[in-house]
């Protein structure tokens, strides 16, 4: 699928790569593909590429998020209604992102109004 000119010239390399997915996205696609089945962190890695490093951390903010479900040493995805607003949530950003470009948390910082009651 074309993307426009200025989406191009704004997005870091990664985001134009084929595959530039996020591990949470790999996981989340991973399981919803297997929905009938539950996986050990070992096989969720070697399904999804994501690093031996990193499998558990994205496990368990997506069971933080509702997304996954854990059990003994096996995960599996999460509810249903849980999983629709997660794709409503990540097909949302997606469209304001192809469409005003990704925000750069350093230029927000900038113009972020600091909290004194938070100092």
């Amino acid at each position: 699928m074309p993307i426009d000119i200025e989406t191009f010239e704004s997005s870091g390399e990664d985001r134009l790569t084929a595959g530039g997915e996020t591990n949470a996205e790999r996981v989340m696609h991973f399981l919803a593909t297997n929905p009938d089945k539950a996986f050990t962190q070992s096989e969720i890695r070697d399904s999804t590429g994501v690093k031996a490093g990193s499998i558990s951390v994205v496990l368990s903010r997506l069971e933080d998020r509702d997304l996954v479900r854990h059990k003994g040493n096996y995960w599996a995805l999460g509810s249903s209604d849980d999983i629709a607003a997660y794709a409503d949530t990540l097909e949302s950003t997606r469209a304001a992102n192809d469409r005003f470009g990704e925000e750069d948390m350093d230029e927000w910082l900038e113009h972020a109004v600091e909290d004194e009651d938070h100092e």
